[in-house]
């Protein structure tokens, strides 16, 4: 069974920094694009950063410059850095990931629980 577990989140002033974590439990060999969503209060849930595995990447345009996203294939891990945090990057942060499942023959998209980003004074 698949599993996307988050770690990271936290309150924050603005201008700080955070860094997101999400470890995955399959084999990197089948992971295919990773990625980090979020959802603010009364919003719809946005991309915010997805990296292929081949290290391709892709920011949403408030994020450029200030995000970073990057994957450890030895640890199936995905992580965020985010830098000049904003008061506007307020949200939960969502994990996802793109892996083949070999028993059904084709890929599906995991979720991991959300951890929540709080910019704030």
């Amino acid at each position: 069974q698949v599993q996307l577990v988050e770690s990271g989140g936290g309150l924050v002033q603005p201008g700080g920094s955070l860094r997101l974590s999400c470890a995955t439990s399959g084999s990197s060999r089948t992971i295919n694009t990773m990625g980090w969503y979020r959802q603010a209060p009364d919003k719809q849930r946005e991309l915010v950063a997805a990296i292929t595995s081949g290290g391709s990447t892709v920011y949403a345009d408030s994020v450029k410059g200030r995000f970073t996203i990057s994957r450890d294939n030895a640890r199936n891990t995905v992580y965020l850095q985010m830098n000049s945090l904003k008061p506007e990057d307020t949200a939960v942060y969502y994990c996802n990931a793109v892996i083949f499942i070999a028993t059904i023959g084709r890929f599906n998209t995991y979720w991991g629980q959300g951890t929540q980003v709080t910019v704030s004074s």
